[in-house]
C-alpha cells in the first residue's frame, strides 16, 4: 500500500480543528493532533469548539492547552450555540464559519463526518464543506448509541504512547462526560484498535477519516 504524506515530511503544518462539542475534537482527531505536532515543529492550530456553557468551556480550554503544548500557534475558539440546535442556528453558524475563513488558511480541515446521525455533527460538516471549498477535509468519527460508524478511507496510525496520552488527556479533562456509559478507556481503545487492523497499523492503533476529495 502507497501512503499519502501532508507536504514534506517535517514540514510545518496549519490546521484547522472544527468541534460541535467540547470534546468531540478531541475524540475524533486527538491522536493526529498530538502525532502531527510531534512531527511537524513549528505547525499552528486553530481550535474551534461551537457549543459550551461555562463548565465545558473550562474543560474545552484546558483540553485543548494540553493538546496543543507542541503548537509553534494556537488559537482557542469556544463559541455558544445551543448544544442540539445547530440546525436552526444555521445561518448564524454559516457566518461565523465564514469570518473563520477569512483569518485562517488551513492545509487541513478537520471537522465531523457529513454522515453522522448527530444533527448538531452533521450541520458542522455540512457547513465545512459549504465554507472551505478549496482545502483538504478529513472528516472524523465520534462513537456513540446511533451507531452511526462508516467505512473510512483515510487512516492515521498511531503509537501506543500516543493513544495513551490521548485517552488519558480525555479522561483527566472532562470530568463532566464520565457519567455517560459510552465515555470510558474501553470505548476509545475499541475504535482505535479496530481501525489500526483496517490499516494494518505498526502498533495496532489508528484513527480514521473520510475524505470525500484530495488532489495529488
Amino acid at each position: 500500500m502507497l501512503t499519502a504524506r501532508l507536504g514534506e515530511a517535517t514540514e510545518p503544518l496549519s490546521i484547522l480543528c472544527l468541534g460541535a462539542h467540547s470534546d468531540d475534537i478531541e475524540i475524533g482527531c486527538g491522536g493526529t493532533i498530538l502525532r502531527l505536532l510531534a512531527e511537524r515543529p513549528g505547525s499552528r492550530v486553530w481550535w474551534v469548539v461551537l457549543s459550551s456553557n461555562a463548565e465545558r468551556e473550562r474543560e474545552a480550554r484546558a483540553s485543548a492547552e494540553s493538546f496543543l503544548c507542541d503548537a509553534a500557534e494556537r488559537q482557542v475558539i469556544v463559541k455558544t450555540f445551543a448544544e442540539s440546535y445547530f440546525p436552526a442556528d444555521r445561518v448564524e453558524i454559516k457566518m461565523f464559519f465564514e469570518e473563520l475563513k477569512s483569518s485562517t488558511r488551513p492545509d487541513v480541515v478537520l471537522t465531523h463526518h457529513r454522515h453522522d446521525e448527530h444533527q448538531d455533527h452533521r450541520t458542522i460538516a455540512e457547513l465545512t464543506w459549504n465554507t472551505f471549498r478549496d482545502h483538504l477535509i478529513a472528516e472524523y468519527e465520534i462513537p456513540k448509541y446511533e451507531g452511526d460508524l462508516g467505512h473510512p478511507n483515510l487512516f492515521m496510525p498511531l503509537s501506543r504512547a500516543t493513544v495513551d496520552r490521548k485517552i488519558g488527556l480525555l479522561m483527566e479533562h472532562f470530568a463532566s462526560q464520565q457519567s455517560k456509559r459510552w465515555f470510558r478507556p474501553e470505548t476509545f481503545q475499541g475504535m482505535l484498535a479496530i481501525r489500526g487492523v483496517e490499516c494494518n497499523a505498526p502498533e495496532g492503533m489508528a484513527e480514521a477519516f473520510h475524505v470525500r476529495k484530495m488532489v495529488l
